[in-house]
């Protein structure tokens, strides 16, 4: 790792200075203190090594994106079950007691 050397003392006048981020956030995210298993954190940072770039915090987000859209995915498919499941069953037209008979005939 390289050292930087400290920068010279220089008179900077900070009076009409703006406070808050250089950088404005980025709309629909939000910065978060969170405690991961070094586990996750190990694995992570060495999928960013094999991809050779990229950054483990944006992979750490990609896959909770990508577990709530399965999970979204299972509901709907769940529901969509039920509800077949429910649905009264339409009787096969062979049951029917005078179709029966005229195709005996």
């Amino acid at each position: 790792m390289r050292t930087i050397a400290a920068e010279t003392y220089r008179d900077i006048d900070f009076s009409n200075a703006e406070q808050g981020p250089v950088i404005p956030p980025e709309t629909g995210k939000t910065k978060i203190s969170i405690r991961l298993d070094n586990r996750v954190i190990d694995f992570f940072r060495g999928q960013v090594e094999l991809m050779g770039a990229g950054n483990y915090q944006t992979l750490i987000n990609d896959a909770l994106v990508a577990f709530i859209q399965q999970r979204s995915m299972l509901e709907a498919v769940r529901q969509v079950v039920r509800e077949e499941l429910a649905a009264p069953q339409a009787i096969p037209r062979a049951s029917y007691p005078q179709e029966a008979a005229r195709d005996a005939a």
